[in-house]
């Protein structure tokens, strides 16, 4: 990595540390009520705008989707003035978890290993690779996984971690990708949760999800 790069880095990790720690409390806050709306959120993301999915599932949260079910498709196609790509599918998907949602919440409480839990969701759950299943558990506050997102890869390629973008990531890659993430954080002193919301920032300028 480039000393110039890291120090920059280390710069923005100082200047905005606190308000990423704040953010990652606020997930370990969230109330076991909530559980199914974060999957709901990560369940919907896929090729479509964070900001967007945020808004969907705070209205199927508003309507009580998982004690009420309804078609979530037309919510989907069409929330305040957006859209979430494949929605019929992604509506489909919502469905499916919620029916699974006991069953689902019930493994989420075990005493389990987060990388453990994160490939029994990616199995289990219809919709959720490894990202998704990542991107739930972090929004949970189960933390010690990787969400090798667009700004992950965009980042670790800037730096000279990875020689260039993927093409595609399959589960091996995904691990050795999140390997070399941990690498990273290390080599930087920052941990790999704050890390992540730090190279989150950087792209979008805000803390979301």
């Amino acid at each position: 990595m480039n000393p110039d790069e890291k120090q920059q880095l280390l710069h923005e990790y100082n200047e905005h540390r606190d308000a990423i720690g704040a953010r990652l409390e606020a997930f370990r806050s969230i109330p076991r009520g909530r559980w199914f709306y974060e999957m709901a959120f990560c369940l919907l993301t896929p090729q479509s705008s964070a900001r967007q999915c945020f808004l969907v599932a705070e209205e199927l949260e508003r309507r009580n989707f998982l004690h009420r079910p309804f078609d979530p498709a037309p919510l989907l196609r069409s929330h305040e003035g957006g859209y979430v790509r494949f929605h019929n599918t992604k509506a489909q998907r919502l469905l499916e978890a919620r029916e699974a949602w006991p069953r689902i919440d019930q493994r989420v409480q075990q005493d389990m290993e987060h990388k453990q839990l994160r490939t029994q969701l990616a199995e289990s759950v219809k919709g959720l690779g490894f990202k998704e299943a990542s991107h739930f558990l972090r929004n949970i506050g189960r933390t010690q996984v990787t969400i090798i997102d667009r700004h992950i890869l965009r980042n670790l390629v800037r730096l000279g971690v990875l020689p260039d973008w993927p093409p595609s990531i399959s589960r091996r890659r995904y691990l050795e990708i999140e390997a070399f993430f941990e690498d990273l954080a290390s080599t930087l002193g920052i941990p790999a949760d704050e890390l992540d919301l730090l190279l989150w920032r950087r792209e979008t300028g805000f803390l979301l999800k």
